[in-house]
């Protein structure tokens, strides 16, 4: 309904933020068009709450026609104005234009600096959002509790243990930690980066909690191969009248998975929809079809999947794929495969897993013909890496790497590594070596994956008493998975190995994945 005819500028505003408050953002909008047919013309107070309703309608056109109005009017001075339009850009996941608007800035406040950390936060770009937060700091600007928690969830994203433990630091002495999203932050913050005591440690302290901090916590430990302890919080969380959520059940199908509770997983995921009314998505499915593919059941994978009613996407059947490989299922596999390649032709995982599984089985006829189908579709798959951090530095290896300053020594230790692991009874499996090769060079190339090269690394230069934390961007092979348990008992050290899957905590000779991951 329009506004009377005769309304001035301060009561077209009023009732445009009045509108926003209230979440009528498409009724802020119509006010915003009305005024103008009207003949006014906007002003600083006007702008700002369009923009948020732009941005919460996810509609880039409209935030870049106000911002193309706001510098037509020299309204880009205004500091209120400047900071609306870095946060709308930021919350429509558009980082570059919010860092662009934020570069132009001539003045900045805390408001400005925090828009932009979150939305870089949120679209993930974890590496910027943490530069942004130190320069916040060398800035001389006090992070607010928005600011925290998103540089938190960043450290988390970024793998940045250390980072992290300062950003707490900075909660506790800006006196955050009562914030509940500064807690939950905080306790996710700890779990991804393979911290699970302080995570833990966090959540115990914490006055008060919510479905999310529960569900951190759950999630948190079934990454670091705590699954049984995942069920256990979840059964607390029942008992002290918390409801889970979607991904509550996403975390307990993952703890199931990753700890082999076949019977568990089945009986959570009826109880999702019997007792919550919760539709599993294709999370869920993927976590079934994990859980269901590691006990060798494919069948009954398959059947589940067959009498789904969602829309299922390339993760379930990226799980499924994986279920085959480990059970050398080729058939399957390839229908699988077919699937994915369906739903996105572009996406690498299938070729690698193929071909991985057909070079286990010695089918190297098959492992050239899938690599040339690579080829011919102009596919490439992410090269495998892994890094560990030293002194806030961050030593990045890839496969029989020879580029770092200290490679003599490395390949020295790896030698070494591998006589000690040997002489406890360590034997190469080369099913994992993906070259047609003699035995020897086979064993040779296990030998320097990226993984074990970053382990021999931090013996050389991470303090005895501190564990070696690595990490690496793709699954680790099984035959590194063997070898680095081992190294981990020989040299008396904690080798903490988050790969793409989860946390695998090796000491003694065992790993906190019970060897099946």
């Amino acid at each position: 309904m329009a506004l009377p005819p005769g309304t001035g500028l301060v009561a077209y505003n009023a009732a445009i933020s009045r509108c926003a408050r209230a979440g009528l953002y498409p009724r802020a909008l119509a006010l915003f068009r009305e005024m103008r047919a009207r003949g006014l013309r906007a002003d600083e107070y006007t702008l700002p709450p369009l923009l948020n309703s732009a941005a919460l309608l996810r509609a880039p056109p409209a935030a870049r026609a106000l911002h193309a109005l706001l510098l037509r009017a020299g309204l880009a001075s205004h500091l209120h104005v400047a900071n609306a339009l870095v946060d709308a850009y930021a919350k429509l996941s558009r980082p570059a234009a919010a860092r662009a608007v934020f570069d132009g800035m001539p003045d900045r406040d805390v408001v400005t600096w925090t828009s932009l950390l979150t939305g870089l936060a949120r679209a993930g770009a974890h590496g910027e959002a943490v530069r942004v937060y130190r320069g916040m700091v060398a800035a001389g600007v006090d992070p607010d509790e928005f600011a925290v928690a998103a540089a938190l969830s960043s450290c988390a994203g970024s793998t940045m243990l250390d980072m992290g433990r300062s950003v707490h630091a900075t909660a506790v002495r800006r006196g955050f930690e009562p914030f509940l999203s500064v807690g939950n932050s905080l306790v996710s913050m700890y779990a991804k980066t393979g911290a699970l005591r302080d995570a833990r440690a966090v959540f115990d302290a914490m006055p008060a909690r919510c479905t999310i901090t529960w569900t951190a916590l759950i999630v948190g430990c079934a990454q670091n191969g705590r699954g049984r302890q995942s069920l256990a919080i979840y059964a607390d969380m029942v008992r002290s009248g918390y409801r889970p959520d979607y991904v509550t059940f996403i975390g307990l199908l993952f703890a199931c998975s990753h700890a082999g509770l076949v019977d568990a997983g089945r009986a959570h995921f009826r109880s999702m929809v019997a007792d919550y009314g919760i539709a599993p998505g294709p999370d869920h499915y993927a976590c079934m079809v994990d859980l269901l593919g590691r006990a060798g059941r494919l069948e009954e994978a398959m059947d589940l999947l067959n009498r789904s009613s969602t829309e299922l996407d390339a993760t379930v059947w990226k799980a499924l794929l994986g279920a085959c490989r480990v059970h050398r299922n080729a058939e399957l596999a390839e229908r699988a495969a077919e699937m994915v390649w369906r739903l996105d032709p572009t996406d690498a995982v299938p070729y690698v897993m193929l071909s991985n599984l057909y070079s286990r089985s010695r089918r190297w006829g098959d492992v050239a013909r899938i690599r040339a189908l690579m080829k011919s579709r102009g596919i490439t798959k992410e090269p495998g890496c892994s890094w560990v951090g030293v002194n806030g530095v961050a030593h990045l290896f890839h496969v029989e790497d020879r580029g770092h300053p200290r490679a003599a020594e490395i390949y020295g230790k790896v030698e070494e590594m591998t006589v000690r692991i040997r002489a406890e009874g360590y034997v190469p499996d080369t099913d994992w070596a993906l070259q047609d090769e003699a035995s020897e060079g086979r064993e040779r190339g296990l030998a320097y994956h990226s993984e074990r090269l970053a382990v021999a690394f931090g013996l050389l230069a991470v303090p005895a008493t501190a564990p070696i934390r690595v990490f690496k961007n793709l699954r680790v092979c099984g035959d590194c998975h063997a070898a680095i348990k081992m190294v981990a008992k020989v040299y008396g050290r904690e080798i903490i190995l988050r790969d793409a899957n989860c946390f695998h905590h090796m000491k003694d000779g065992a790993c906190s994945c019970g060897d099946y991951w």
